[in-house]
């Protein structure tokens, strides 16, 4: 329960609610209670629905929205279904309707010379990309479901990529949204502006809210011109410290030109060796540190150049002592497939538990000190710590010893996340950098945030939705 809030009982999704939706609906609307819809991609939850939704247009979604809130029928917003954090699942309460957006995959509109795309929430991500690519400019957000998650998805979770170092996290890239409240009404913000200052952000406080406020039917997203040049190299460092200080380093001798800047464990690059992925260090003795720097310069600029420049400073001053620079397209996707292949490696390992996690720069090197110990005295676990180095976003993974697998450790999980995210608000960080709360991380939530902002959340909740019919029970405990 919300404190301060008394909510009316939810009903569920049955068959007389699914009457009266077919009385308003359009024939197709309604769809089978198909098993995609109740999947959590990591296994944690299994969800329910009583009736499936995929509407087409922005208008049915605010007849379905409007007629669930009349009847308090709980309603879980489904995008690509990639989410990490149980956001799209409901495993308990009454049966919700779950509205799929996978109907509204129109780009509505380009403006290359606004660098804008306005698309619908169903959009494939990568389908966003290509359209951005055909008018010669970039949108930035890259993650890798990037093929099935959508964009209504990305922005309900403020999903964050390899990217945001230049870029900035999915909020960073909306400048505005159309989105269905609570009630039903809709709220046509897809404004192309890069200035408005009338009033409170309500598209950032849709971005990232994870369908509790309400369901993202369309955006308008910022589109950047393609670098002309491009450039990686994957640099050895001897610890997180040297890797810090060669962000430093590239970001004075670069500056924006630094795409991504991404911290590679030993740990990952042999387990993908133990699973036999595909992709590989290029390197005959797997090293303990490396960094992956990715540039997008322009036309009178050359990539492979400043890359070499920055080795070679940065082994006179000890910071790297190997490294391989692609000289090719096939190697940048090499080396980009190595790092792209390491939760793939994760998987078939198997973590005890896997954190998204966010810390200030300078305190990188002392958390995975003093992380490595804290988790050493739960047991002899490996941990892979890799990530966007560059925005300060790890994933903390913990796994068991060789010849060991998760099921030895039946209950750990809660133990490990619990030691882990204390250390992490120890050092002033973040249990959820760009995964979202959703349902998993709700305890997470009532533990360590300020009491002053759950408060504010929770009347923000209180106030657009009181009968309490969004995506129930994600992000603040009902």
């Amino acid at each position: 329960m919300l404190a301060g809030m008394t909510i009316p009982p939810l009903t569920p999704a049955d068959e007389a609610f699914a009457a009266i939706l077919r009385d308003r609906l359009p024939e197709g609307v309604l769809r089978p209670v198909e098993p995609r819809y109740l999947e959590e991609r990591r296994g944690y939850f299994e969800g329910q629905a009583g009736i499936v939704a995929a509407p087409r247009e922005t208008s049915e979604v605010a007849e379905i929205i409007r007629a669930a809130n009349a009847a308090r029928v709980p309603v879980v917003p489904y995008g690509g279904g990639t989410g990490l954090v149980a956001g799209q699942v409901m495993p308990e309460g009454p049966a919700p309707l779950v509205l799929s957006l996978e109907r509204m995959t129109a780009i509505r509109d380009i403006y290359p010379e606004e660098n804008v795309i306005v698309a619908e929430a169903g959009a494939v991500l990568a389908d966003v990309q290509a359209a951005a690519e055909a008018a010669d400019r970039l949108f930035p957000l890259a993650l890798a479901a990037e093929g099935s998650c959508r964009i209504g998805g990305n922005l309900a979770t403020n999903a964050g990529g390899v990217n945001v170092l230049r870029y900035g996290n999915a909020r960073e890239l909306t400048l505005g949204i159309e989105a269905v409240l609570p009630d039903g009404a809709v709220m046509h913000g897809l404004r192309r502006l890069r200035k408005d200052n009338t009033g409170y952000d309500l598209r950032g406080l849709l971005v990232g809210s994870e369908g509790t406020l309400g369901v993202i039917t369309a955006a308008s997203l910022r589109l950047f011109p393609r670098p002309a040049r491009v450039g990686t190299a994957l640099l050895v460092v001897d610890s997180p410290r040297a890797a810090l200080d060669l962000l430093a380093m590239a970001s004075a001798r670069i500056g924006s030109g630094i795409s991504a800047f991404e911290l590679i464990s030993g740990q990952g690059m042999r387990f993908l060796e133990e699973t036999r992925c595909a992709a590989r260090a290029p390197f005959d003795t797997v090293p303990d540190w490396a960094v992956l720097i990715d540039l997008g310069l322009g036309p009178d600029d050359d990539p492979d150049a400043a890359l070499v420049a920055l080795f070679e400073t940065a082994n006179a001053a000890g910071l790297v002592d190997d490294g391989v620079i692609a000289q090719s397209q096939a190697q940048r996707a090499a080396l980009w497939a190595m790092r792209e292949d390491i939760p793939e490696a994760n998987k078939r390992v198997g973590a005890i538990g896997s954190h998204d996690i966010s810390l200030p720069l300078s305190a990188i090197p002392e958390f995975l000190r003093a992380g490595g110990e804290a988790v050493a005295r739960l047991g002899p676990f490996r941990i892979n710590a890799f990530g966007h180095l560059g925005d300060g976003n790890l994933h903390y993974n913990v796994f068991p010893p060789a010849g060991k697998t998760k099921a030895d450790y039946p209950g750990m999980r809660d133990t490990v996340a619990r030691v882990i995210h204390d250390l992490v608000a120890r050092f002033e960080g973040s249990f959820s950098a760009e995964h979202g709360v959703g349902r998993l991380k709700v305890a997470d939530l009532e533990r360590y945030a300020d009491p002053a902002r759950l408060a504010a959340m929770r009347a923000i909740k209180t106030a657009l939705d009181p009968n309490g019919i969004m995506n129930p029970g994600a992000v603040l405990a009902r």
